[in-house]
């Protein structure tokens, strides 16, 4: 009776779908928009507005939209679709590149490297503040003569 109750219990509890919590989902996903009075250029050149929108795209990929309006009213886009596991994926629309390699190494921190005709661009770090409400983008990249530089933009989340 004992081997038939063990052998009973096994085959529920292996036959049991498994109750785990589904993971939370990023807080990165929604759209945020970059505050432009504190952008670290003069206020002829910044732009007139700056969004980026980060979407589950499914089966385990993103989809990441950047929509800029520049300061003469000029509207440009760039999108990619891609699984946030390092791997370089196209990137639509060329503003600032035509490749993207983006990976999540916490849930609330996205790091994504450009490129653009095959020469390195930029890497930008994206982090959301433990409220959820802002996020900062520190961006590396290189000036004209080589040297390595930083700059900051921060984001309000617009939904």
């Amino acid at each position: 009776m004992k081997t038939l109750y063990s052998a009973v219990l096994a085959a529920v509890l292996y036959a049991s779908p498994a109750h785990a919590d589904p993971a939370p989902a990023s807080p990165l996903l929604g759209r945020w928009e970059v505050d432009v009075a504190k952008l670290p250029i003069p206020p002829e050149q910044r732009p007139k507005s700056v969004s980026i929108t980060y979407s589950d795209a499914g089966a385990g990929k993103w989809r990441t939209q950047v929509d800029v309006v520049l300061p003469d009213g000029k509207a440009v886009q760039a999108v990619s679709t891609y699984t946030p596991d390092g791997t370089a994926t196209p990137v639509e629309g060329n503003l600032e590149a035509d490749m993207a390699a983006t990976r999540l190494p916490a849930p609330d921190v996205m790091v994504t490297a450009l490129a653009l005709k095959g020469v390195p661009g930029s890497m930008r770090t994206y982090t959301v503040s433990p409220d959820g409400q802002t996020m900062t983008e520190t961006v590396v990249y290189f000036t004209q003569d080589g040297t390595p530089a930083m700059r900051t933009n921060l984001f309000n989340r617009a939904r």
